[in-house]
């Protein structure tokens, strides 16, 4: 899960593994498996390296053992 702001300034979290497309034209969209889309005030690039954040968290664990 990424935490990420509307452009109404309101964070929320997001449940990333369900992310198909993400898009800047110019502002970030984010289109996920379900249907559902959001609008965000954060870059491509910053949900890119939230979510490969995330799942380092979460795989580096179970990588490591540490479940």
């Amino acid at each position: 899960m990424i935490i990420l702001t509307k452009l109404d300034g309101i964070e929320f979290v997001l449940n990333c593994d369900l992310i198909e497309t993400v898009m800047e034209s110019p502002d970030t969209t984010i289109h996920l498996t379900n249907g559902h889309y959001y609008i965000v005030q954060e870059s491509m690039e910053t949900v890119i390296e939230k979510t490969v954040e995330y799942h380092r968290r979460i795989f580096g664990d179970a990588i490591r053992g540490n479940y």
